[in-house]
């Protein structure tokens, strides 16, 4: 099971270049109208982030319950400027169904809930003006653009966030002119994308781990094939 598990993780990669931003409090009415000039799609859902055991130079999320999503960070190639000031990662991910068999409402083991609602848009790197709300398998060269509501533990959060993919070549050309177009219009007052809370949903969520925010009961039998897997995998890559 892990090896058959280790081969579909090594199968499809995609690469990606990554900047995000998250605040604490709720998500205000200014962003929120700053953003709607997008046709963003809307989505509801809860992913699972592993925090425990911590993998070395890997992001594991079970997301909406039904997809396993390992992300391995490669390195920051640099940072972003514009009004929003963050830190560049460049990722590989591999993406696989995963059917866990725990009960929807139990605490898992070594992993955290964060809930969340995304307004997703998508700008395609083909044309600075075609924007589309984001399909979630886009086939092209672009860059995804997402606000988002975040709840942890019931406190809230909001993130922004950007997501270029497709050739390796063409991700930082397709993320940058999304951000242009992006922060073309200033951010509402109060506002602050700074380097200061530039960071990724793992490294946000591993700063704030504690005894508290782990779940650590019911432990679940086929985690073990997954992490031996996950483990498998990031051998290959330090291997390349």
């Amino acid at each position: 099971m892990a090896a058959e598990l280790a081969e579909d993780l090594i199968a499809a990669p995609v690469a990606s270049l990554e900047v995000r931003w998250i605040t604490p409090g709720p998500l205000g009415m200014a962003m929120r109208e700053w953003f709607a000039r997008f046709p963003a799609g809307t989505a509801t859902r809860e992913d699972a982030y592993l925090l425990q055991p911590r993998l070395h130079g890997l992001s594991v999320k079970l997301r909406d319950g039904s997809t396993l999503d390992v992300k391995a960070y490669l390195r920051s190639p640099g940072v972003l400027g514009l009004p929003g000031c963050g830190r560049l990662e460049s990722w590989r991910k591999w993406s696989f169904p995963y059917q866990p068999s725990w009960d929807g409402d139990a605490p898992l083991p070594g992993w955290i809930r964060v809930r969340k609602r995304r307004y997703a848009c998508w700008f395609p790197l083909a044309t600075s003006h075609g924007l589309a709300p984001v399909p979630w398998l886009a086939p092209r060269a672009g860059c995804m653009v997402e606000l988002t509501e975040v709840h942890v533990h019931d406190q809230a959060w909001w993130s922004v966030g950007f997501e270029a993919t497709g050739s390796g070549g063409l991700l930082r050309l397709a993320l940058q002119r999304a951000a242009d177009l992006v922060f073309a219009k200033p951010l509402p007052a109060g506002v602050i994308l700074s380097l200061g809370n530039s960071r990724s949903y793992a490294q946000w969520l591993g700063q704030r781990a504690n005894l508290d925010a782990v779940d650590t009961a019911h432990p679940e039998q086929d985690l073990p094939d997954v992490l031996h897997a996950i483990t498998s995998s990031s051998l290959h890559l330090e291997e390349r």
